[in-house]
């Protein structure tokens, strides 16, 4: 690496760029440090716009940091400035409104945007999504008086806006185009498990279904069901931002990608959070980490490679969902393996514990979170316990761990 850096400019002004200055600033990184939002408020955690905030009607935003706090930092916080160009040779970077930063060393955490279903757009119905702050007001405004919420899109961030839109009384329709919910990430057991507690909560699912087109009151499917709705809440999945890599003339369509210290391609840049391709040891390729825990740390870790301390992040993936009284956690990749049940899913509280040969690849926890956080260190140390005292709920993990 080049000389240390005297001025460093994160584009993105989430958690992974909010966490990312704090750090620089933790290890004693002296110089300056400007960072780029696009939206108007200071860096804040993603999961409580369709947790906590949908959760009461006057739970307000919880900060990183307030914004005088930026400036207590010694951090040059520019918010609604999104960054539209970036030169890689005069190492600049260029905000909509013109101003330009001139950068030592640039991390890149401007995050993703939701796909957007192009049946919707510019139909007579009120469509929303849900990825900022105001989205998350809207919705939360929307469910008081809306009675019939239609949500594309059976993922975690549909189904816990499911579950608010249901606490409020209104009338939930899910819409998911595979066979069954989740199926990207959890197991068919817990699939099951948590359609039926929708199920008891009075949602109805339309599975392996794809909306076709709309109706002068709502929806028409691709299964020829049409579904009456006052609001459509989509949640398709997102994709990166890649502005910034565009400019830097680097691939962005699946994820920026980044090695183990979150370097790209172009000099002087680094990327961290939900826009960063990076190896996954347990998924066995690239992969974009669009979590809580990924936005934190990796930023963390990157940080700190660009003050040249070196530092490899390869943490196991991790997320959780609540849903309704169903506390769910997923460490690793749960998908194409074997899978081991530990504990009663009658109980509602066990794990799923997925393998590959005799590597630990995954698990998931339901309303186990003291099992959860030993499997995830068993995870993130490679260790490989014999399947047998893996299929024994007896079995103490922290055995795995000497």
């Amino acid at each position: 690496m080049s000389a240390p850096p005297r001025h460093i400019v994160i584009a993105g002004a989430g958690q992974a760029g909010g966490r990312a200055a704090e750090a620089l600033r933790a290890r004693g990184f002296a110089g300056a440090i400007t960072m780029l939002g696009d939206e108007p408020h200071p860096p804040y955690e993603r999961p409580q716009l369709s947790k906590d905030m949908l959760a009461a009607a006057d739970k307000p935003v919880a900060y990183i940091k307030q914004a005088s706090a930026w400036n207590d930092l010694d951090v040059k916080l520019e918010t609604s400035a999104p960054v539209t160009d970036c030169d890689a040779g005069r190492r600049t970077v260029a905000t909509a409104d013109g101003r330009v930063f001139a950068f030592d060393r640039l991390l890149v955490a401007t995050g993703t945007r939701p796909r957007r279903l192009a049946q919707l757009e510019s139909c007579g119905l009120e469509v929303q999504y849900l990825r900022n702050v105001e989205d998350a007001l809207r919705f939360r405004q929307s469910i008081q008086g809306k009675a019939r919420i239609v949500i594309v899109g059976g993922g975690v961030i549909g189904l816990e806006a499911a579950c608010a839109a249901a606490k409020h009384g209104c009338q939930v329709t899910v819409i998911e185009s595979e066979q069954r919910l989740l199926a990207r990430a959890f197991p068919a057991v817990v699939s099951d498990l948590v359609a039926a507690k929708h199920r008891s909560h009075d949602v109805t699912f339309r599975l392996g279904a794809t909306v076709s087109g709309t109706t002068p009151n709502g929806l028409r499917l691709s299964d020829g069901t049409e579904i009456a709705a006052d609001l459509v809440l989509v949640g398709i999945g997102v994709e990166p931002v890649a502005t910034v890599a565009e400019r830097l003339g680097l691939p962005a369509a699946g994820g920026i990608a980044v090695d183990s210290c979150g370097r790209t391609a172009a000099p002087e840049v680094f990327c961290a959070g939900d826009a960063a391709l990076q190896w996954s040891r347990c998924h066995g390729r690239a992969i974009r980490v669009e979590t809580w825990a990924n936005a934190q740390n990796q930023a963390i870790a990157v940080a700190a490679n660009m003050i040249g301390e070196p530092r490899d992040y390869n943490d196991p993936p991790w997320f959780w969902t609540d849903q309704y009284d169903l506390n769910i956690q997923v460490a690793g990749d749960m998908l194409d393996s074997d899978h081991i049940l530990r504990g009663d899913v009658a109980s509602g509280k066990f794990s799923v514990i997925a393998m590959r040969g005799s590597d630990i690849v995954g698990a998931l926890s339901v309303n186990s979170a003291k099992e959860m956080a030993m499997l995830r260190r068993v995870i993130a140390a490679a260790r490989r316990p014999a399947r047998s005292d893996l299929e024994s709920p007896a079995y103490d993990l922290r055995a795995a761990l000497k």
